[in-house]
């Protein structure tokens, strides 16, 4: 037995020596680095619960959750399937600081009062917030140009949980000849560094084109949009010399009887369209690098939480590079 134990000690040992740092590991290192712990947990901290003076169950350390919490949103991991992740990765283990020597890692049921806390206290809106707010510290200013866009996010439509009803919230909407059932994810993204500014939540039967009042910043100058925008500024607050470039529908192209106008009126939208390509590289990162394809929960207040929360944490992916120089 003396030597079973010996020898995977030493197994054990000479992997960790020769180990090659994962995708996951330099992910984490990398956010560990760019997240701003100290100003997000200035938020949270009015709010999560003290230790009783007269003793009782010590609760977890703000950081830690928040950590944690993160870790559900960049790899799509349900409350019960991040404590089961953090026994199973060293490198997830390393990352919320857990030592499984000496304690064990949060249960999902104190995973899921946290993020009961946040959602509650709306704090999503003000982690967004104090993202944004730090971004533009280092650097990384809001310019005068603001591309609009939406996503569907699908819900589950069956009828087989404990209502027998599907989520009242969402709603069904078709795209091109596919329906869909579920929300959408508006957002107002800035034209020179393509990270998101602002962010609202419908139902997915809410027309694009309603929401852009509450899409823009203000100071723009110019705003972009797909065809799906067509008579925004209807919609908007009123700014003398905010120019509107909206994609023109193809149908409309097409119709243009003389071909150099025709000719011409495609490369001026072709030109709009490279402009607007910004817009979806955050719904990249959101559902193809965190996995966030579809509501996870019901009702638009805790999704709107967890989408407010993901595109937080894009524009921290998508501005590492600049971060980490700024911090050397």
């Amino acid at each position: 037995m003396p030597e079973q134990l010996t020898l995977a000690t030493e197994a054990d040992g000479g992997f960790e020596t020769h180990r090659k740092p994962t995708r996951r590991d330099v992910f984490l290192a990398e956010m560990d680095k760019v997240v701003p712990w100290s100003e997000l947990c200035a938020v949270i901290e009015p709010f999560y619960p003290k230790a009783r003076a007269e003793g009782g169950r010590r609760p977890v350390g703000l950081e830690r959750m928040l950590r944690i919490h993160f870790l559900q949103q960049w790899y799509a991991l349900s409350d019960q399937a991040v404590e089961e992740a953090l026994y199973d990765s060293a490198s997830m283990r390393r990352f919320v600081r857990i030592d499984l020597g000496r304690e064990p890692a949060p249960d999902e049921t104190t995973v899921c009062k946290f993020r009961h806390l946040l959602e509650k206290h709306g704090l999503a809106k003000e982690l967004f917030k104090t993202v944004n707010r730090h971004l533009h510290d280092k650097g990384l200013k809001l310019s005068q140009g603001t591309i609009v866009d939406a996503t569907i996010l699908g819900a589950p439509s069956s009828t087989k949980n404990r209502d027998k009803a599907r989520d009242p919230e969402m709603h069904q909407t078709k795209k091109g000849n596919q329906w869909y059932f579920g929300m959408k994810a508006h957002i107002g993204v800035d034209e020179a560094t393509g990270l998101v500014h602002s962010v609202v939540t419908t139902a997915a039967n809410v027309s694009d084109v309603t929401q852009v009042g509450d899409l823009l910043h203000g100071k723009e100058k110019v705003v972009f949009g797909d065809a799906g925008y067509t008579g925004a500024e209807k919609y908007a607050p009123a700014k003398r010399r905010r120019k509107w470039h909206i994609a023109a529908k193809r149908s409309k192209v097409k119709a243009i009887e003389d071909e150099t106008l025709r000719t011409l009126t495609e490369k001026i939208e072709h030109i709009k369209a490279s402009i607007r390509a910004a817009v979806e590289h955050p719904f990249r990162v959101v559902k193809r690098q965190f996995g966030h394809v579809k509501a996870r929960y019901r009702g638009l207040t805790k999704n709107g939480a967890q989408v407010l929360t993901l595109f937080a944490l894009s524009n921290l992916w998508m501005a590492r590079q600049h971060l980490l120089a700024k911090t050397g």
